[in-house]
């Protein structure tokens, strides 16, 4: 066997090859079709390697992945993830045996600390979760229920003295119900605390004669769960995953081979002015500048095609909206909302218990606040005119920043900080304004009086929902509120602070909302103009996405029980958002690849071309680790679809792939069956098809979105 540059005449071989690839990485084994297929061995030059099995370009199947540290990992791959059974064995000689999903450990497994702990049950997403048992180096166990990590649940703690505890357990401590046993007999039932206040119960002494008890419960917290620490384990440095060659690029590479310019610069290869000059180089490759010192436009598809492991400044994005600053005609009304919110947030109240008495949730539970320009015994001065500022239900929704793990702190930074909101450019069909925080973090959307009625009563049901279900897919909101400006308008400005679900480093290449209704349900812009943020709808949606089984069988379970729910609230016209986010996005040959609304020539296999403001966003270093959870920063796989006709809910499936991240939730949920929308539907039916309209009844709408949506979603088999 010969040694041949991947991009020479040979990468369309077939058969056993070795092949030294532009990046200086090595690979050795089959080969098909310009990438790796069946049994090979790849060397990185920072010294991992991987032997095993390959198929199109991606380890999957049995294989080995070794890092320069000294871990391995030994097992099933899929899709260049660590999916299956395997071993991981750490540098410190921490093992883990068990399964996978997606580099994540999820199902059966067993863990051998380096501290000489070990666990053995069940996990999910990378954290005991479930049945397990814990074994303590210096004898104590527990043995019983697990969540996110931690004892939580049902279960039973035996120390090596022989003294026991059997109970409940809360984020690691006994919290409940539960009974202390000593070895003697004698024994202590009660409810637990770890704070002490709600603690209380009685001691039962055994046969034998004793001494006079002197115990006291607290005793348990402080002294006997010291010795029972749950071990981290050690951080993966780098995914299998995240080193996986974007064979399609180094293929392109092969067929342009940079065709230079005369004046020496690289054929389709140029960066942004956005940089603002300094070094920039890739490799030996070289990059012209124009003559005053600006470079040209990377493109999205170039950059991702030469790896999203290249280390550059990002350069700055273009941002949605527009900044208020003085002079803006809500500057005033930004800054009042500004001190309304610090002062609510920041004014000290009760110890939070998640069980809320019923009045929290009364409609009368609101509280209006003068702010004169000169301040008050309780509000600072201010350079904006006078202003009345209310509070609604103020306890549910403090109660519910905290169950959604909203750092008070943080939350007055993002909101309340020295940087401006930003507005939207125009209002939705509703005719509310939407206005982002400076990070992105903190949707704030003015609200009619009629939507201000639904949440508060619908508010019970929904704080009992998100308590219940941690994953659900629907919109979180922190806080309601009013300002009223003084002055002859008297004008009253309600708003409603929610999670916006794009806040993510990944930028964002296509967004659909999906209804599951069809009559104008497609965007009014001409294709031309259709750029990232442009929020496509039912009719423009040309993919299904596919999720692993775990994710899909999840996802499946939440939105019937998110469905349900508002449902039951009478709530209709909701739409799922979702944001799409393509790993490795490639150049067109042809002007005619596929748009957004699913016309144009899909056959090639090509991903989208995506516009300026896409290339915009791009963010070099994309695969890194992030937090992962339903409908946030999920990996999946997306299948080009094409409409035969407009009566096909979904089109027909193309075959052509491409990898993708998903952010996506359900929106507008505040639009109850009223008499505008009866009159609507009945003025639509006479036009249209009854079941194509928006404006149905909620149990029909429940239905149609699931049927609609479960078709869009499907399992990856």
């Amino acid at each position: 066997m010969s040694v041949a540059h991947v991009d020479d005449e040979e990468a369309a071989e077939v058969g056993d090859v070795e092949k030294a690839l532009p990046s200086g990485d090595f690979y050795t084994g089959q080969w098909c079709n310009g990438c790796p297929h069946g049994n090979g061995k790849y060397l990185w030059t920072d010294g991992c390697m991987y032997v095993g099995e390959w198929f199109k370009g991606k380890t999957t199947g049995k294989g080995k992945f070794c890092w320069p540290s000294g871990a391995t990992y030994e097992g099933e791959f899929k899709h260049g993830f660590m999916d299956g059974k395997g071993t991981y064995t750490g540098f410190s000689g921490e093992t883990y045996k068990g399964t996978w999903v997606m580099n994540l450990k999820q199902g059966e497994g067993t863990i051998s600390f380096v501290n000489g702990d070990y666990y053995e049950g069940e996990w999910r997403r990378g954290f005991q979760e479930g049945y397990g048992r814990y074994h303590w180096k210096n004898g104590n166990q527990y043995i019983g229920q697990w969540k996110k990590g931690l004892i939580n649940g049902n279960g039973t703690m035996i120390w090596s003295n022989g003294n026991r505890y059997d109970g409940f357990w809360e984020d690691g401590f006994p919290k409940g119900n539960g009974t202390y046993k000593w070895p003697d007999g004698s024994f202590f039932v009660g409810i637990w605390s770890k704070d002490g206040k709600d603690q209380n119960g009685t001691y039962y002494p055994s046969d034998s004669p004793t001494e006079k008890f002197d115990w006291d419960p607290q005793q348990v917290f402080l002294e006997d769960l010291k010795d029972c620490k749950i071990c981290g384990g050690e951080k993966v440095s780098i995914w299998p995953s995240e080193k996986m060659p974007n064979w399609f690029a180094i293929s392109k590479e092969k067929d342009g081979k940079q065709r230079r310019r005369s004046d020496g610069s690289l054929s389709g290869f140029s960066m942004s002015s956005d940089f603002n000059g300094g070094s920039v180089s890739f490799g030996s490759e070289g990059i012209s500048r124009h003559g005053d010192g600006s470079v040209g436009r990377l493109h999205l598809e170039d950059s991702v095609a030469r790896g999203s492991s290249l280390q550059l400044k990002k350069p700055p994005t273009r941002r949605q909206g527009q900044t208020i600053s003085r002079g803006h005609k809500n500057f005033e009304l930004m800054l009042n909302l500004q001190l309304g919110i610090r002062h609510s947030v920041g004014r000290p109240g009760p110890a939070l218990s998640l069980d809320l008495k019923t009045s929290a949730f009364d409609p009368r539970e609101k509280f209006w606040t003068r702010f004169p320009p000169e301040g008050s015994k309780h509000t600072p001065p201010h350079p904006s005119s006078e202003f009345k500022w209310k509070d609604y239900c103020p306890l549910v929704f403090r109660t519910l920043r905290k169950l959604f793990d909203i750092d008070a702190a943080d939350y007055m930074l993002s909101i309340c900080g020295d940087d401006a909101l930003r507005e939207l450019s125009s209002p939705g069909k509703s005719g509310s304004f939407f206005y982002l925080t400076n990070d992105d973090k903190y949707m704030i959307k003015t609200m009619k009086k009629a939507e201000v009625k639904v949440l508060i009563r619908m508010l019970p049901a929904y704080y009992n929902h998100v308590r219940s279900f941690k994953d659900t897919l629907v919109t979180k909101f922190f806080g309601l509120h009013c300002v009223k400006l003084t002055g002859s308008t008297q004008k009253k400005v309600r708003f409603v602070v929610m999670g916006n679900l794009f806040c993510t480093d990944t930028a964002i290449h296509r967004r659909f909302d999906l209804k599951g209704s069809f009559q104008g349900r497609t965007t009014a812009k001409p294709e031309a103009e259709i750029d990232s943020t442009t929020t496509l709808k039912d009719l423009d949606l040309n993919y299904i996405f596919r999720l692993q089984k775990l994710w899909f069988k999840e996802f499946c379970s939440q939105v019937d029980r998110d469905c349900d729910f508002l449902e039951n609230e009478r709530i209709m016209d909701y739409s799922l958002l979702i944001g799409l986010h393509f790993r490795e996005v490639s150049t067109p040959h042809t002007s005619g690849v596929s748009s957004p609304t699913g016309n144009g020539d899909c056959e090639n296999g090509e991903a989208p071309r995506l516009s300026e403001d896409s290339n915009d966003q791009l963010v070099i270093n994309s695969t890194r680790q992030s937090p992962v959870s339903l409908g946030i920063n999920m990996a999946a796989r997306a299948e080009k679809t094409v409409r035969k006709n407009d009566c096909q809910v979904v089109g027909e499936p193309t075959g052509v792939m491409y990898d993708v991240i998903l952010f996506f939730g359900i929106i507008d949920i505040l639009q109850d069956y009223d008499i505008s929308k009866k009159l609507e539907h009945a003025y639509k039916s006479m036009q249209y098809d009854p079941t194509s309209i928006s404006a149905v009844d909620p149990k029909l709408y429940s239905k149609r979105f699931r049927d609609f949506i479960f078709k869009v979603f499907i399992e990856d088999t």
